[in-house]
């Protein structure tokens, strides 16, 4: 006869639907989807540290055309980085949809939080007698208010719009026009981002009169639109290669 606690485990096994010689694990989700999640996220997860240090390139040149300071040049760090997170935002937004690329836009958003807390916390822990360089950690990863508002309420509503007008041209033109989505969605999104971030978050990375907010505007606006046109062939390969590869692309 065999022992109680033998029969108790099978049992378990046999109702679960798994050999009573194997453990139980769930399935990974297979396809592309969760690695351009990944970076999709951690790439917004570094624009946004990137974003608190102000550039100026061009600083001794001072050149305006009306409200618009052409020169010198005011932007943020994360100027090269900014673009890539709204090219991996088309590709989802292409390949999979707007229900997708809304679900990676809220765990990004969360990924952000958790980030903003945790650097909040590791500010606020004592620091050790040997280390020399709190004042530099809490500048360097410290953050206002206003710039967690600032750049939480840029990448919500620029990406989610960004993704909604890609969707909305792809419903007319269905496969064709894709450099027409690409682009379209770029001007809103980017648009809405940057005027967002910089509205909210102008006096805390240093800009301080009218010229320089609508300097950082519109270069911020017209550079980020510009790479994506630069890099607009390897977006079309790399959507391209998703929807060959994906098996319910359809």
């Amino acid at each position: 006869m065999r022992p109680v606690s033998d029969s108790i485990k099978t049992e378990e096994h046999e109702g679960s639907g798994h050999p009573a010689d194997h453990a139980a694990f769930a399935q990974v989700a297979r396809g592309y989807y969760t690695p351009i999640v990944v970076l999709f996220t951690a790439t917004l997860i570094i624009s946004n540290i990137c974003a608190t240090k102000g550039v100026e390139f061009l600083g001794d040149k001072s050149v305006s055309l009306g409200p618009l300071q052409i020169l010198p040049i005011a932007t943020d760090g994360a100027f090269f980085l900014f673009p890539l997170a709204y090219i991996l935002g088309d590709v989802l937004s292409e390949v999979y949809g707007f229900r997708a690329t809304r679900r990676a836009v809220y765990y990004g958003f969360a990924a952000l939080l958790l980030t903003v807390a945790c650097f909040a916390i590791a500010i606020r822990l004592p620091a050790a007698g040997f280390y020399e360089n709190q004042e530099a950690f809490r500048t360097v990863i410290g953050t206002t208010p206003r710039l967690v508002v600032a750049g939480l309420a840029g990448y919500f509503v620029g990406q989610l719009l960004n993704s909604a007008t890609l969707v909305l041209i792809k419903e007319r033109t269905k496969e064709k026009y894709l450099w027409a989505r690409l682009i379209g969605s770029t001007v809103i999104g980017e648009f809405a981002d940057t005027l967002i971030f910089c509205s909210i978050a102008a006096a805390a990375i240093g800009i301080d009169s009218w010229e320089q907010f609508v300097n950082y505007v519109i270069i911020g606006f017209l550079w980020k639109t510009l790479c994506e046109i630069v890099v607009m062939p390897i977006t079309y390969r790399v959507i391209g290669f998703l929807k060959r590869h994906e098996p319910s692309y359809s």
